[in-house]
């Protein structure tokens, strides 16, 4: 068997040397506040019973796989009514279903931006984003994180400097940060992309199941789903599966149906995954397990103020909650003893963020109870000062 070469085990040392090397976790049975299942569809009965009885009911034989590409043989009947459903729920004109949200990432930056075009992302971006700007033609520039006014300033200087006529210019955000779980002001981008005659293109991720009637986004609780050039959402966060979707005019659905590679040249769907897609998202439109979730997202906050945690955890509102704690050591020992207490949380470590910006990343979920979300906050309080 051949040795790995002295160049790749090298950097798998410097992150032994920094307390950074990534492992693959036992799965846990401690009281989760560690995944992003925020409304605990992975887990539904009502869900999985559904999709159960809709796939035997339509087929007359078993069926596990797409059978190939969606461009071949992959396009099963499952995939129109879907994407229609999903449409109509987000109010978009079309949408188009990916992979993952990955594939979906990769397929729309690689793809949209041309060479001569300029992409302004936020620094904290996605890192899937970043991998399908950097696969683009495109100039890319990242402003500070939320900074509008940092944003509207690279702006103005680029403009200045292209010929206009000839460049299409492109803003990247996400609705929610997954490593912040704060928010940029979505509509003051709108206004920017305005201005300036940009695209604004808009992850909205972890806010599906989370923000909105019917958990639909932050887009469309804010009603801006027709003043952004295209809306990423993914499945495998508040719908609890698997699976992305583009949303946006019909014509950026024809668009990456023959140039999104990460679309083309990939296995589709099941007819099982795409049908799970579809009740998780029939059960957005009659679950309760949203207002819990908002319930908890307020009590957390709350609370945080009431034990004076307040100063080290970042703004959010959202479902992803982040303790700042800095050094890889001190944090990943720290949410060891947490998990000693009985309670699922992880550790955030540079490079994943910066160094310095090393975190406890607690996410909430409708079936949190309050007594645990108390708890668990008691031994951050307990724990961050005993390591000081």
């Amino acid at each position: 068997m051949s040795v790995l070469p002295k160049k790749l085990f090298k950097k798998l040392q410097s992150r032994e040397v920094n307390n950074a090397l990534r492992t693959l976790p036992e799965v846990s049975v401690a009281i989760d506040f560690a995944s992003n299942d925020y409304l605990g569809f992975s887990t539904s009965q009502t869900i999985f019973e559904a999709v159960h009885n809709r796939l035997k009911s339509a087929l007359d034989q078993p069926v596990n796989g797409a059978t190939g590409s969606r461009l071949l043989t992959g396009n099963h009947m499952y995939y129109k009514k879907t994407e229609s459903y999903i449409a109509s729920f987000h109010k978009a004109d079309a949408a188009l279903l990916f992979n993952s949200g990955y594939d979906a990432n990769v397929g729309v930056f690689s793809s949209i931006p041309q060479r001569g075009d300029i992409v302004f992302f936020d620094e904290f971006i996605h890192a899937s984003i970043r991998d399908g700007i950097q696969m683009s033609k495109a100039s890319s520039y990242k402003y500070v994180h939320n900074d509008l006014e940092d944003l509207e300033r690279r702006i103005k200087r680029k403009i200045a400097e292209v010929n206009t006529e000839n460049t299409d210019v492109y803003i990247v955000t996400e609705s929610v940060f997954s490593m912040d779980g704060d928010s940029p002001d979505l509509e003051r981008l709108v206004q920017l992309s305005q201005l300036y005659k940009c695209h604004l293109i808009v992850d909205e991720a972890h806010a599906l199941g989370v923000f909105g009637v019917n958990g639909a986004g932050l887009i469309q609780e804010l009603g801006l789903e027709n003043q952004v050039f295209a809306r990423i959402v993914t499945f495998g966060k508040g719908l609890g599966c698997h699976g992305a979707v583009v949303l946006g005019t019909g014509a950026l659905k024809k668009y990456l149906v023959n140039f999104a590679r990460s679309f083309i040249y990939t296995t589709g769907l099941s007819p099982h995954a795409v049908v799970t897609i579809h009740e998780t998202y029939h059960q957005l439109e009659k679950t309760k397990q949203i207002n819990h979730l908002q319930s908890n997202i307020t009590f957390f906050n709350q609370t945080i103020e009431e034990l004076g945690l307040k100063n080290i955890f970042i703004k959010s509102n959202s479902a992803i909650h982040c303790c700042v704690i800095p050094g890889n050591t001190r944090v990943k020992n720290i949410a060891k003893s947490i998990r000693d207490e009985g309670f699922d949380v992880r550790a955030i470590l540079s490079p994943t963020v910066k160094s310095g910006a090393e975190r406890l990343r607690i996410c909430l979920h409708a079936y949190n109870t309050q007594n645990d979300i108390k708890k668990i906050l008691d031994i951050v309080k307990k724990q961050y000062v005993y390591s000081s």
